[in-house]
């Protein structure tokens, strides 16, 4: 059955250039590489206590990586996408004992003087950082899936921070042993994958959503052949259900 919309497109959509663009735009200005602590990291300018605090609170968001993802996962009807994000789990979950991110990471507090156990068990970990992750996490679990992919799409500036911060660790931390860099040089080509597949799957539910016209927010599907945009009153919702249970098409509101 067709789609119908009960309010037609006010606003011309971006294409795909002009989306990336702008979205370009937005992380040169403002992507967590300007925070004066990441400056002050690159240019060697923390104690060995702020690399670890860093370390163990960032353990936090590593380890919930998979979790955010599976949630992803758990609220997308299409296989096809979820055959894409899938991999992610392993990445960092790993396929087997000692492998992925999360034990690249527990390699690198090692590296920094902290034992396994401390950070597994969280000890450092600070409220506001546990608040943060955990509210990153419900974000994912609770919102559509194009829009909790759109949340990752911070990677496609990750590359140049990690090489940014490969070569600061090297330069300026040579206390930090070299073996606990393995997580900084695999997301250097990693995060490449991952944000170039995250822009193609936002891209392709933004397809989706111009098909079905679908400008704004709120919009209200409804038995997945409808869809009523706005905040409408309450007599349209029960005219539209009214008529889908009586197989009366719906008509485009003019």
């Amino acid at each position: 059955m067709e789609w119908k919309s009960w309010s037609k497109m006010e606003t011309a959509p971006w294409n795909n250039a002009t989306f990336t663009e702008r979205l370009r735009e937005v992380g040169t200005r403002r992507y967590h590489d300007k925070h004066p602590f990441h400056l002050w990291m690159n240019e060697g300018k923390l104690t060995p206590e702020a690399i670890r605090g860093w370390v163990a609170n960032r353990f936090y968001y590593q380890r919930n990586i998979p979790v955010k993802d599976a949630a992803i996962i758990s609220n997308c009807p299409i296989r096809e996408v979820r055959r894409v994000w899938l991999h992610r789990i392993i990445d960092h979950d790993g396929a087997r004992e000692g492998e992925g991110g999360i034990e690249a990471w527990l390699k690198l507090a090692a590296a920094c003087g902290m034992s396994r156990e401390e950070i597994l068990e969280e000890r450092h970990v600070a409220p506001g950082a546990r608040f943060a992750v955990d509210a990153y996490v419900n974000f994912a679990r609770t919102r559509p899936w194009p829009v909790a992919i759109a949340s990752s799409l911070t990677e496609l500036f990750a590359p140049d921070l990690m090489a940014n911060r490969l070569a600061a660790f090297e330069k300026h931390y040579t206390w930090v042993k070299p073996d606990g860099f393995e997580y900084f040089r695999r997301r250097v080509t990693q995060a490449k994958v991952d944000s170039e597949e995250g822009l193609t799957e936002v891209l392709f539910a933004e397809q989706l959503n111009q098909q079905r016209g679908i400008s704004g927010v709120p919009f209200f599907i409804i038995n997945d052949q409808f869809g009523i945009s706005g905040a409408q009153p309450t007599e349209v919702f029960v005219k539209a259900l009214t008529r889908i249970g009586t197989n009366v098409e719906l008509e485009p509101k003019s």
